[in-house]
């Protein structure tokens, strides 16, 4: 073997799906950055191709555009980018496919519980049979309408299994369910994160949640739309270090689930609030009815995190929106692309 080729097959072969999303991408360069060599897959109904414009054509980096809801034929989808396959197992596979904003989701239910079905089934398969550790992005949503706060990970949640929200909140559920099955039937290695709000660069414009949208109103100018009092609560941790934490767990041995967010908790009103001021924005704020189901409190207990990964957010959310604006104000000045997307039918 040549030393290249020794250089080549030493790096970790991970694969990410969901990986053109917001955070899948930004998890794509920090792979990059470990020395992995990275196979992204998604379909691109949210993620998009700007997000990881930057590495296309990159040694070690590999997009393939493809739905897990269908099955995951590794070789079959290199031979048809027309691009030599690696030729080894994959060594981590971390599985972020699915819609998840709630405008998303209410746009595509069934889609979304096929994700977070079927979707999930096949990543496993696919981890089972080359002998991966699978970590799977779940979400604070799997706690519903708390009521308990903050939210450890002993919580069962408060969800409406038929509310317009389930789509999302149960398919995560079933994604828990079904990886928690194949670690103890079949062995898998297994990681779980539960992720609370992140936000920071790549975030869509249109993505419909409180944060995105407040920006995008503050910085034309226009009124930002609080639901309700603004009295419900979001914990927002900014995009570096969730990413952060989940390299700390997907090379830790800890199983999960495992909650990762700020605990700092913020109510929509004061957020509002908040981006006005780093916006330099004139706006308003108007007041509108409370969607049906939207949770109250949101504040993760982070201990299992700050024991078992040394890890905590370093980045506070003034910094973080700081950040954050720039790439709000260049994107409405020049809007990404959006890409071709491929959907099987429901």
């Amino acid at each position: 073997m040549t030393n290249s080729a020794s250089s080549q097959n030493s790096r970790p072969l991970t694969l990410v799906t969901g990986g053109a999303g917001f955070l899948g991408s930004h998890l794509c360069d920090r792979l990059l950055e470990e020395g992995h060599e990275v196979i992204c897959l998604d379909n691109l109904i949210t993620g998009r191709q700007e997000n990881i414009r930057h590495l296309l054509g990159r040694p070690h980096f590999h997009f393939l555009q493809h739905d897990v809801t269908l099955p995951i034929d590794l070789p079959a989808l290199f031979a048809k980018a027309s691009t030599p396959a690696p030729d080894r197992a994959l060594r981590y596979l971390l599985h972020f496919a699915s819609p998840a904003s709630p405008k998303d989701y209410a746009r595509h239910p069934i889609h979304t519980l096929k994700v977070g079905a079927m979707g999930t089934y096949h990543a496993l398969g696919l981890a089972k049979a080359q002998g991966s550790v699978f970590l799977l992005a779940s979400t604070s949503e799997i706690y519903g309408d708390p009521e308990v706060n903050p939210q450890t990970e002993r919580y069962w949640g408060h969800v409406n299994p038929i509310g317009p929200r389930s789509v999302y909140d149960e398919a995560k559920r079933f994604a828990e369910a079904i990886t928690m099955a194949y670690h103890r039937e079949h062995q898998v290695k297994t990681r779980i994160v539960r992720i609370f709000n992140t936000y920071g660069e790549r975030m869509r414009l249109d993505d419909g949640r409180a944060l995105p949208n407040f920006m995008v109103q503050a910085l034309q100018g226009n009124p930002l739309t609080v639901y309700g009092k603004g009295a419900q609560t979001r914990s927002l941790c900014y995009v570096s270090d969730l990413v952060e934490g989940l390299y700390r767990l997907l090379i830790s041995s800890e199983p999960g689930p495992v909650n990762l967010g700020n605990p700092e908790e913020v109510s929509i009103l004061q957020l509002a609030q908040t981006i006005i001021r780093a916006t330099g924005s004139k706006s308003s704020i108007v007041f509108e009815p409370l969607p049906e189901d939207d949770p109250q409190r949101r504040q993760p207990d982070i201990s299992q995190a700050r024991q078992k990964l040394a890890w905590e957010p370093r980045v506070s959310l003034e910094n973080g929106l700081a950040r954050t604006v720039p790439y709000f104000q260049s994107s409405l000045q020049n809007p990404p692309r959006p890409a071709d997307a491929t959907l099987p039918a429901s």
